[in-house]
């Protein structure tokens, strides 16, 4: 009995020490909030998932997309870029991992960062045939302009943005005018969010730019309209995004690639949990439109928001991390 005591007491001690080990390795990390809602949601997710189930002393850093990833890449700091749009930066990103100061860990967003033209799912539901922009322009009918409801109507982002440039140049290179459609200056973010909730809540046919994720297509189930052509990155470049080129052609919107970026100095000391935790930790644009639209309508901060996900997710997370870490972190909840 005393030898069963012993053992027991030493595989104990050497689980707990592994444990402290482990808290010791990953010690204090520094991880970036960027100032968008998804961004802010995951980096308190991690916050939370580190300090709670591996003994980490996570921090948040405020910053944004361009900052951020260059510091990172040029001094490996911050620690943790949680949901890093890479493709603002290619020259940056990829210069960094060359020289070894930082690491792609798999993909918080793997639906990736989607722009285009949308139109409601009820729409969608009941015409079928309405998959492609082309398919759209045959039918000004069912997107009615508001105040000429004579013509169809797309409603555009507010000036300034680079998605309204390019809804602008594919209106133009689909011929949208020769279609009875109008494109609509909708004046600023507001202004388009308010003009999608307004057709929406009253079921009304509706064209409109957006992208996804967010908390509006959360709350409101939109279906993104395909190009009905290949894509031309060239042509993308030469035209499709300049705002004053006269011949756009029709083109495919690329889609984001969004990946976490890890700082190679903590990626070699946090330990292979974490680094798993930060591979596998994903989710669909659907979970996090929905996730985003609660917090919206709940006016919740971003640490409300990843508790919520946790206590409403447990089938999701618990993927993520190993059976230690989702015990304590529950625990926690």
């Amino acid at each position: 009995m005393k030898k069963l005591l012993a053992s027991s007491c030493l595989t104990m001690g050497l689980f707990a020490g592994i444990s402290a080990a482990s808290a010791a390795e990953c010690g204090t990390v520094t991880i970036a909030s960027m100032n968008w809602q998804s961004a802010e949601v995951i980096s308190n997710l991690d916050k939370l998932i580190l300090n709670e189930g591996y003994g980490c002393q996570a921090e948040i850093t405020v910053g944004d997309t361009v900052p951020t990833i260059t510091s990172m890449a040029e001094k490996g700091q911050p620690d943790i870029a949680p949901e890093a749009w890479v493709d603002l930066l290619p020259d940056v990103v990829a210069k960094g991992v060359e020289e070894g100061r930082i690491v792609k860990v798999g993909s918080p967003l793997p639906d990736g960062g989607n722009q285009g033209w949308w139109i409601p799912k009820y729409l969608a539901d009941k015409h079928p045939d309405i998959k492609t922009i082309p398919d759209l322009l045959k039918h000004p009918e069912l997107f009615p302009n508001e105040e000429d409801p004579s013509k169809g109507a797309v409603l555009n982002g507010p000036q300034g943005w680079g998605g309204t440039v390019v809804t602008t140049q594919l209106f133009k290179a689909y011929d949208g005018e020769k279609a009875n459609f109008t494109l609509v200056d909708t004046g600023s973010a507001a202004g388009l969010d308010g003009a999608i909730a307004k057709a929406y809540e009253r079921e009304k046919g509706f064209a409109a730019y957006y992208w996804a994720p967010t908390a509006l297509l959360g709350k409101y189930p939109m279906v993104k309209l395909e190009a009905g052509v290949d894509a031309d990155a060239a042509e993308w470049k030469r035209c499709n995004t300049v705002a004053d080129c006269p011949d756009p052609k029709p083109n495919a919107w690329p889609v984001d690639t969004i990946v976490t970026l890890v700082a190679k100095p903590f990626s070699e000391k946090a330990g292979p949990e974490v680094m798993s935790y930060l591979e596998k930790r994903s989710w669909s644009n659907e979970t996090i439109g929905k996730l985003m639209a609660w917090m919206t309508d709940n006016q919740a901060s971003g640490e409300d928001g990843a508790k919520h996900f946790l206590k409403e997710n447990k089938e999701i997370w618990t993927k993520w991390v190993s059976a230690d870490a989702a015990a304590k972190i529950e625990a926690a909840l």
